[in-house]
């Protein structure tokens, strides 16, 4: 379902039921893989989705974002990707903890915008 270019595509659902939450779904090797994120962009890892999902709403679930997204490392417990979205590129990492996904906004963003810490 690669998008015009042949780029992996992503789609991030926002769900009304049974509670409102977001799924992430990336392509990857003809799927959607899909990890729960509570509370929009981040833990939980979930099943993966035929392509056709990443155009699929009904009246519980619209499509928050979509795009495409580009690998930039991969480990065995973390991966690193950038997800090109319609308010633009946002980097984010994914992470093993052992007995679920941590999602991470990274601290350096493409085009060399940095994020700030949360202050208290």
């Amino acid at each position: 379902m690669a998008d015009e270019s042949g780029r992996p595509v992503f789609v991030l659902h926002e769900h009304r039921k049974p509670q409102p939450h977001y799924d992430l779904r990336l392509e990857e090797r003809g799927v959607l893989r899909s990890w729960a994120v509570p509370k929009g962009l981040p833990p939980d890892s979930r099943s993966d989705h035929d392509l056709d999902h990443a155009t699929y709403t009904d009246t519980d679930k619209d499509i928050a974002d979509s795009g495409w997204w580009e690998l930039e490392d991969r480990t065995d417990k973390r991966f690193v990707f950038v997800l090109h979205g319609r308010e633009g590129a946002r980097r984010y990492a994914l992470i093993d903890t052992g007995s679920d996904w941590l999602l991470h906004l990274t601290k350096g963003q493409p085009g060399g915008l940095t994020v700030s810490p949360l202050r208290r």
